[in-house]
């Protein structure tokens, strides 16, 4: 057995918001974490199970808080649903111990239950799976939004993963405090529909239906942050170019829906701007960042996460260097908003590993402790926010232990 679960679990409450803060226990609470999309995956094998403990034994040492990951995985190897509302319960024991392990070192999680993108299934899987059973009403990705077979099948999973009872500890995942938030897709973009109303009409109905089950937990879109046609043009000209209004997602609309509690964003320059130098990218990403927590300040009056961050090493004459001012810069924005009890309420990079995974990673994951300069940064921006709302708890051993070392 490479789990043992024989162990006092720490306390935990569930994180909550006040205005455009997390609190956690009355007290302001914001984010350093990072993102590990893998972890169900490799808890399913016995063999790589110890990646999993490894990431979060790693993350409780550097300060980090929450960690986001995959809580789907539909039609693909190693599916979590097998065919529509038909589950593997082999999987689904991989999820209880993600979590479990997740608590075990004082990390929360942050779930996402659906892709975007084609990986580990994605809507793709959704609308094939309707397709071939006779009742699509369309062969198009975008049907995911729209489609009543498919609306459907999605709120089986979201039913069946809220009310899972962990095989471990016996407690639904609605009930349990080590899940920070949940987060309803990955990037989610309708394009056949730039008016946005498709993708508004499906959060609206697929995050009421969330909250019917669950009101513990808090609940975010999984946007990646462009404006969209209810912008104001101040705010489009914020967009990386004139395309991404078209996406059928539309930032402060989608974000305002009364059952989000918070909106999220992503920073991909290297994506976005393909011709730019460091510096320019840099200079618009700052841009970019102030311009969503405006948004959670004073339009929104909700936390904003930049639930994703990365630099590619594709970039030309790449260094290690240029993603320690890239992490500086965002870092830096956030810790001055926490300074102000602002709505920037914290930032997870994209993505971290352990060593002897090459397979799961892309041109932007690392394995932090294998670049200190990276990793001292990383945390000194857990001290510098813990030290702000949590001065009191830099006493007590965890904290101290890291940051006073």
């Amino acid at each position: 057995m490479l789990f043992h679960f024989h162990f006092m679990e720490p306390k935990m409450s569930f994180v909550e918001r006040k205005g455009a803060q997390f609190t956690v226990d009355g007290r302001a609470f914001y984010v350093n974490g990072w993102n590990s999309y893998w972890l169900m995956d490799q808890a399913v094998e016995e063999y790589s199970r110890p990646r999993v403990r490894a990431m979060f034994q790693n993350g409780a040492k550097m300060g980090l808080t929450v960690c986001r990951t995959w809580a789907f995985n539909d039609g693909a190897y190693n599916a979590l649903q097998v065919s529509p509302g038909r589950f593997d319960e082999r999987v689904f024991k991989a999820l209880d111990r993600v979590i479990v392990e997740a608590r075990r070192h004082g990390i929360r999680l942050l779930l996402s239950l659906a892709n975007n993108l084609e990986a580990y299934g994605g809507k793709t899987q959704y609308v094939k799976w309707a397709w071939e059973e006779g009742i699509g009403l369309s062969s198009s990705n975008d049907s995911f939004f729209y489609d009543p077979s498919i609306r459907s099948y999605f709120k089986t999973y979201l039913k069946t993963i809220l009310t899972r009872k962990n095989h471990l500890n016996g407690i639904q995942y609605k009930d349990d405090p080590t899940i920070f938030a949940w987060e309803l897709m990955n990037e989610p973009r309708c394009m056949s529909d730039a008016t946005g109303d498709t993708l508004q009409d499906w959060i609206e109905e697929m995050a009421a239906y969330v909250k019917a089950i669950d009101r513990k937990h808090l609940l975010t879109v999984g946007l990646e942050g462009f404006y969209g046609p209810t912008c104001p043009p101040e705010k489009l000209s914020v967009n990386p170019g004139p395309w991404f209004r078209t996406l059928g997602s539309d930032f402060i609309r989608n974000s305002k829906i009364l059952d989000i509690d918070f909106a999220s964003v992503h920073i991909y320059p290297d994506h976005w701007l393909v011709q730019a130098g460091l510096d320019e990218k840099m200079k618009y990403i700052s841009k970019w960042v102030v311009s969503h927590i405006e948004d959670g300040d004073s339009v929104l009056k909700k936390p904003v996460l930049f639930t994703e961050f990365g630099l590619s090493n594709r970039n030309e004459n790449f260094n290690h260097s240029h993603r320690d001012v890239f992490y500086k810069n965002i870092f830096d924005i956030i810790h001055e908003s926490a300074t102000k009890n602002g709505a920037g309420a914290g930032a997870f990079v994209w993505q971290f590993m352990v060593e002897g995974m090459q397979e799961n990673n892309d041109d932007f994951g690392i394995v932090p402790w294998e670049r200190p300069s990276t990793y001292q940064l990383i945390k000194e921006q857990s001290c510098r926010l813990a030290s702000l709302h949590y001065a009191k708890d830099l006493a007590k051993k965890s904290f101290r232990k890291i940051c006073l070392e």
